[in-house]
Parts: C-alpha cells; sequence; structure tokens
C-alpha cells in the first residue's frame, strides 16, 4: 500500500510551472533632501510599448494622481492637469487603451491604472488603437497608497523593465539539493542491500528481514506498464485539473508523511538509547516511533493546510520533496542495467513527447504538459517556450501540483519585486536518475567494486545538472533536464561497465542478486555473502 502510493505520486514528477513575463519596475523618487526614492512592480504589454532597460535611458514624470476617477471620460479631469505628466487613474469601466487614447489626447505622457484586485496581464486588442503610443501600466493600488505615505504628494516617476539575470544563485541551491538527495538515495539504498545480502547468509535473520522489507523491484514490463500509467494520467489531468490537483496534493500528503517518518526513522534507529516500548495490537512498538509518525503527519498537514504561503511553505515542501525522493529511490529496486535503459529512456521520450510534440496536435497549439503545469485558470502564466524545469515562477490564484523543489530567487530583478519567484526541479529530474545511481550502488555492493559505479553515476549526474544550467542560460528559455541527465548518467556507467569488462554482468544484473532463498551463500572472508551455490 505505502508502494503504491509512491508510485502514484511520483507519476507528477516531471510536471513543471512555466515562466511568465512582462513585468517592469517603477522607480519613484520624492523631493526631499536627500530625496527618497523607492521601487514598486508593475504590469505593462511589450506588445504594445517597449520600456528601457535601465535608469540611465528613462525620463521622469511628474506623477499626478486622479485616482478619484476611472478616466473613461475626458470631462472627468480637469483641462490641463495632465500636460506633460505620468498620471494614475483607478480601473474600472472601460478598458484600458480607451483610458490610454484619452490621456494622451489630454496631453499626459504616461499612464498608470491602479488596481485594487490582484495584478493581470494587459490583454486588449491594439488594432483598432494604433495611433496610442503612450506607456501604459497597471499597478497595484496599495503601492500608490504607499508612495504617498512614503515620498509624498511631490513624486516623479519613470518606468523600466531589466532583463533577468541569466544566472540566479538559487540554481546552486537547486544543484545542491538534487545532487545530495540523489547521492543520498542512492548511498542508502546500498546500505539496505548490504544489509540484505548479511542477512541471506544467517537463515534466522532472513524472514525477519524479508518481513520488514517494503521494496519494489521494476521488470522491464512494469517499467514500460509504469510509463502507459504516466501518459494517461497526464492526459487525464488535461482534461480533469480542476478536480483531480486535489487528488495529487492528497496523494503527496500521504506519500511525503510516510516517507519523512522512513527517512528519520532510520537515522533514530541508529539512537542506543530512549528505546522503551509499550504493547499494542500484540506488537511491541517503540514510543518515540510513535512521537515520530506523529510529527510527520503534522508536518504534511501544515503544508496542506498553509501550501500557498510562499514566504515559508516552500522550505516546508522541499523537506517533505526531498524525504519523498529519498524514500522513492531507496524502495524502489532496478534489477539491472537493461530496465534502466529501458525507464529512461522511455521517460525521456515521454518528456520530449508531452513538451514538443503535442503542440501540433492540441487545437491551441499548447504543449500538454505546459498546460497541465500550469492549470486551467493558469493562462497567463503560460508562455511560447518550453517546459521549464528551473524557472522562473509567478504565483497563480489556482492550486499548483507540489511535485518539485523550491528555492526562491536570489537576484533583484522585476519578477522579485513584483512577486517571490522561485527556481524549480521536478522530483523526477531526482528520481529518474536517482534509481539508475541506487543501482550501481547496489552493484558496486554485490561485487565489492570499491563505488566505482556510485561514485561515476553520481559524478555524471552532477555534469547533467550543470549542462542543463548552461544551456538554459544559453538559450535563455525552459529545457527539459532528463534531455541532458539521461544521456550523462547512461552514458559514463555504461563506460564504467565497459572498462572494468563488467559490461554483461551489469547488464543482466549481478549474479548475487537472489531470488531464490533456497540457494546456500558461501561466505568471504569478512563475513559477507560471496558467490551463491545452487
Amino acid at each position: 500500500m505505502r508502494a503504491a502510493g509512491l508510485l502514484w505520486a511520483a507519476l507528477w514528477g516531471l510536471l513543471l510551472p512555466p515562466v511568465t513575463a512582462d513585468e517592469g519596475i517603477l522607480h519613484a523618487s520624492g523631493n526631499g533632501v536627500p530625496p527618497v526614492t523607492k521601487d514598486y512592480c508593475i504590469i505593462y504589454s511589450s506588445k504594445w510599448v517597449s520600456l528601457p532597460e535601465s535608469l540611465d535611458n528613462a525620463t521622469f514624470r511628474t506623477l499626478e494622481n486622479l485616482t478619484s476617477t476611472v478616466l473613461c471620460n475626458s470631462s472627468q479631469v480637469p483641462s490641463g492637469s495632465m500636460k506633460d505628466k505620468a498620471v494614475v487613474v483607478m480601473r474600472g469601466n472601460c478598458t484600458f487603451l480607451e483610458k490610454a487614447r484619452i490621456a494622451q489626447s489630454l496631453g499626459a505622457k504616461m499612464l498608470l491604472i491602479a488596481s485594487k484586485p490582484r495584478l493581470s496581464p494587459l490583454s486588449d486588442n491594439k488594432t483598432d488603437f494604433e495611433d496610442v503610443t503612450l506607456p501604459v501600466a497597471l499597478i497595484r493600488y496599495n503601492d500608490i497608497v504607499d508612495m504617498q505615505l512614503t515620498l509624498g504628494n511631490e513624486v516623479n516617476v519613470t518606468l523600466y523593465s531589466p532583463p533577468l539575470p541569466e544566472f540566479d544563485c538559487s540554481m546552486v541551491v537547486i544543484f545542491l539539493i538534487a545532487v545530495f538527495t540523489v547521492a543520498l538515495g542512492g548511498y542508502w539504498s546500498g546500505v539496505a542491500e548490504l544489509e540484505n545480502l548479511k542477512a541471506i547468509a544467517t537463515p534466522g535473520e532472513r524472514e525477519t528481514r524479508r518481513k520488514k522489507e517494503e521494496n519494489v523491484t521494476f521488470t522491464p514490463v512494469t517499467v514500460i506498464l509504469f510509463v502507459v500509467i504516466c501518459c494517461v494520467m497526464l492526459v487525464l489531468l488535461y482534461f480533469f485539473y480542476k478536480w483531480l490537483v486535489y487528488v495529487i496534493i492528497s496523494v503527496f500528503c500521504l506519500a511525503s508523511a510516510m516517507s519523512l517518518y522512513n527517512c528519520l526513522a532510520a537515522l533514530i534507529g541508529e539512537i542506543p538509547f530512549g528505546q522503551c516500548r509499550i504493547a499494542c495490537c500484540n506488537k511491541n512498538i517503540e514510543v518515540r516511533l510513535i512521537f515520530l509518525a506523529v510529527f510527520c503527519i503534522a508536518a504534511a498537514v501544515v503544508w496542506a493546510v498553509f501550501r500557498n504561503e510562499d514566504r515559508w511553505a516552500w522550505i516546508l515542501q522541499d523537506i517533505l520533496g526531498v524525504a519523498f525522493c529519498l524514500n522513492f529511490i531507496k524502495t524502489l529496486k532496478m534489477p539491472n542495467f537493461k530496465s534502466c535503459v529501458i525507464l529512461l529512456g522511455l521517460l525521456l521520450l515521454y518528456d520530449v513527447f508531452f513538451v514538443f510534440i503535442t503542440p501540433f496536435i492540441t487545437k491551441n497549439g499548447a504543449s500538454i504538459m505546459v498546460e497541465v503545469a500550469a492549470g486551467p485558470f493558469g493562462n497567463s502564466e503560460k508562455n511560447d517556450g518550453n517546459l521549464v524545469e528551473v524557472p522562473t515562477e509567478r504565483s497563480a490564484p489556482h492550486e499548483k501540483l507540489p511535485v518539485v523543489i523550491r528555492v526562491p530567487r536570489l537576484e533583484y530583478s522585476a519578477s522579485t519585486l513584483c512577486d517571490m519567484p522561485f527556481s524549480l526541479l521536478g522530483f523526477g529530474d531526482i528520481i529518474v536518475p536517482g534509481l539508475l545511481v541506487a543501482y550501481c550502488r547496489r552493484f558496486d555492493v554485490q561485487t565489492s567494486s570499491s563505488s566505482v559505479y556510485y561514485i561515476s553515476c553520481t559524478i555524471a549526474y552532477a555534469i547533467g545538472m550543470v549542462l542543463t544550467f548552461i544551456v538554459l542560460a544559453l538559450m535563455k528559455m525552459g529545457q527539459p533536464a532528463l534531455l541532458y541527465l539521461v544521456p550523462c548518467t547512461l552514458i559514463a556507467s555504461s563506460l564504467v561497465a565497459w572498462r572494468r569488462k563488467e559490461m554483461k554482468k551489469f547488464w543482466k544484473g549481478s549474479s548475487y542478486q537472489v531470488s531464490d532463498s533456497s540457494r546456500t551463500p558461501l561466505l568471504q572472508d569478512d563475513g559477507t555473502p560471496g558467490l551463491y551455490r545452487k
């Protein structure tokens, strides 16, 4: 049951929210000595007007506060009050461009539209307003109030839109989290494999170990079935997002709570004190494990309740996400390299198909994966590019799939001013290569290979992540990370096996893997199982 929950939640590990655009900065300056300045978020349309990229090329205008009117009629404002000024009016009753045409006819040089509801992209049809040339931007009404309180009534303003930084330090944090999770998950799988081999050598421990194990082994057939289920569930989510998203959130809460428990229980098990037990349901249960279970459930519940609190909920989501990935990598066992190749290859094709091919199939020409990632109410969060693996994310007024590691972007930009953007990496980009790393670690244990496969595959994963970031920076568009992670890890593992002349054994799985417990192990000098005698 627990493994089934993990498999269900992992189906969504490749889905990520995409990037938004057309955010800019209003730089306001008071008339005090020294002058006080402050920046505010604006939303504008780059199709209507081009803003300078820096303050060096920007022109300041005196701000005229006319928030007492919506400017749907030129008679609503005093004559001459807008001449050569930046004007701010309220949103409502008429379109943005209708307001802009009136403001331009009255001599205004810039139009700001104050909005009490959430800021949204400017979407008017410019075809009928080709004569409108002045800059138009949407700004929060609360920011206008703050501007008056902070800078006074005499304020000079200008608009500019600095380019997004090509590199953000949050990517380093994402990189460290991903590599740490893959490396630790692979190592944990190797530790479990070593314990299994030692238990096999002791008949009394064999049954005890088998009862404790909750591993799931992926054969080539189950790998193909898993990928087919991924495809079916993605298409179902495309059509029934607003209902299924809550199913995914519920499954994530359940699976992440169990995963966090398993991770922490493994650590607590190494502590030699505090092992008092109580009898319950004919079982002796450690009291500390009961408290641990309550803590893990509480952590998942707190995240579920406050999941949209971007200021801090991302920390809890990352902790639960890392625990989920670690437990999945440790629990799911690939029996041989052949199964790893099939799984990674099919999921790479799955990623490419639903990102690049489906736009030629759907009626609106959009990628199914991008549509699912943004949700049915997230049209304003879609772009013309690819699905983003480590993008800038703007929070949206709809539920998102909780299958990503999130780290707030650290470099100052219009996005950080307008909202709390995040760099993101999907669980699938950790789990899928992590299963190969875990197989390499188990193969090292089974063949006493001094961790050469494990270390090589982990380094290859890190190189693939760096390559993803480099291509992301150069192409300035989102990249499916599996496009780089899969070749790097598969090629590195194959080269090590070929160099050590172990490719046949590596491909089919080590002869030390036992499916028939009746075989008797021959112990090595150090007491660990070696070859098996039928």
